[in-house]
């Protein structure tokens, strides 16, 4: 990786990008520490507190932002649900459909249609989160007269213009820098809070001094496990699962093509971290509902109770649901149909499965398989932190989806990076 980004630093136009992305994120970095006018971050900084808490997961995507009430509080969470959203749609809707499959220009238009769900979907967001900052905490200091209306337009309009700002530098970073702007911008969010964790394991090192004996062998745990999730990481995101595919000879005019052979690749962990962010997202609603309520002894404030981070009820339906949005996932992005067709069409054929039905049946139960092996992965690397925290009691979250995205961003990156070298036929590279 090192060697890439030497070998990749000496090639002058590839210097360029790089500085050049690195200059977008500090600027992102530098707009994630300018607070919104008639904001209390300290109130924010309460309401945000706490495990479970779905205002809790938005600070994390925005690496500490929102609970600062900075122009980027929203950070990339209403572009990632309009892409997300417009993903989905592009199955059930044909004219999205047809619009995918015309190539350059489809996918321009399609991501024209996103950035305008975006601005909906900030303007929403932001709406929501300045009526839940007035209404269940001291966090909007002027809330009533003309002061309250002002104040509500400048907090709702920074926050949309903060959103949509930080699509614009994902861009600029996509058409002149390294890398996927989104990706990248969402990644140096989250190792922004890097030293908190530092500062938090460091302070069990204290108690430990003090007395505390345990940490001296859970902190070196928790540095190990971690250690530990990184590799497996790595490994799961580029295992896939090869498929043989063999091309008849056809002959053309005078030249004769096919007759090669090659593969259909499967990734083990072909939806990402999508599956966890769609459970996580849905398991800390109870959570929030029970932060706003006032009494939180009673049936309902029970009920909702038993869906805090910390219990063992979380911990299997995060896992359930992390299964379940992953074949999901899975299920409207790969048609074995369809590939099988495609493969007929091209003249290829799996050795030893006959084209047509008996292809496709084959190719369905490859990804059904794979699919459960990458469920099973993301649900472990997501539920490991619950499992952690209950033996160790430390209050610390190994962060599995923050560490997949990392880990993710930067092998994608790397690879570009390589990619971008080849092309250049850079000789210390290909040898």
């Amino acid at each position: 990786m090192f060697t890439t980004l030497k070998n990749a630093w000496h090639i002058a136009e590839l210097r360029k990008k790089i500085c050049y992305t690195l200059l977008i994120l500090i600027l992102f970095r530098v707009g994630s520490a300018v607070p919104v006018p008639f904001l209390d971050s300290t109130a924010l900084q309460a309401m945000v507190t706490g495990s479970g808490n779905l205002l809790g997961y938005i600070d994390i995507l925005s690496g500490g932002a929102f609970s600062r009430a900075t122009v980027f509080a929203l950070s990339i969470t209403p572009y990632i649900t309009s892409s997300i959203v417009i993903q989905l749609l592009t199955v059930a809707i044909p004219a999205l459909e047809r619009l995918s499959k015309e190539g350059e220009d489809g996918r321009k238009k399609i991501n024209k249609i996103t950035r305008y769900v975006t601005v909906a979907l900030a303007l929403l967001q932001a709406f929501a989160y300045y009526t839940l900052l007035r209404n269940q905490s001291r966090a909007v200091l002027y809330r009533s007269g003309f002061a309250g209306i002002f104040s509500a337009l400048v907090i709702i309009a920074a926050f949309t213009a903060g959103a949509m700002l930080v699509v614009y530098l994902g861009e600029r970073i996509d058409e002149n820098g390294v890398g996927n702007g989104i990706s990248l911008i969402l990644f140096a969010g989250i190792v922004s809070r890097a030293p908190n964790a530092i500062n938090t394991l460091w302070s069990y090192l204290k108690l430990a001094a003090e007395g505390e004996t345990m940490y001296y062998f859970t902190v070196p745990l928790i540095v190990v496990l971690f250690l530990a999730l990184i590799v497996v990481i790595i490994i799961m995101t580029n295992a896939e699962r090869r498929i043989p595919v063999q091309y008849a000879k056809r002959v053309v005019g005078r030249k004769m093509y096919g007759g090669q052979s090659t593969f259909i690749p499967i990734k083990v962990n072909m939806s990402g971290v999508l599956p966890i962010i769609f459970a996580s997202s849905l398991l800390a609603i109870p959570g929030t509902i029970l932060g706003f309520m006032s009494d939180k002894t009673g049936l309902v404030g029970r009920i909702l109770s038993a869906f805090n981070y910390d219990t063992a009820l979380y911990a299997v339906l995060y896992f359930i649901l992390i299964l379940a949005f992953n074949y999901f996932y899975v299920a409207i992005q790969y048609n074995p149909i369809e590939m099988s067709n495609n493969l007929r069409n091209n003249n290829g054929t799996i050795p030893g499965i006959r084209p047509g039905r008996p292809t496709s049946d084959f190719i369905a139960r490859i990804i059904s398989k794979i699919t459960l092996v990458g469920g099973i992965f993301l649900a472990l690397i997501a539920v490991l932190p619950i499992g952690v925290g209950a033996v160790t009691k430390m209050n610390i979250a190994l962060g599995g989806t923050s560490i997949i995205i990392v880990v993710g961003v930067a092998l994608d990156t790397f690879r570009q990076l390589e990619s971008q070298m080849m092309m250049r036929h850079y000789k210390g590279f290909l040898e």
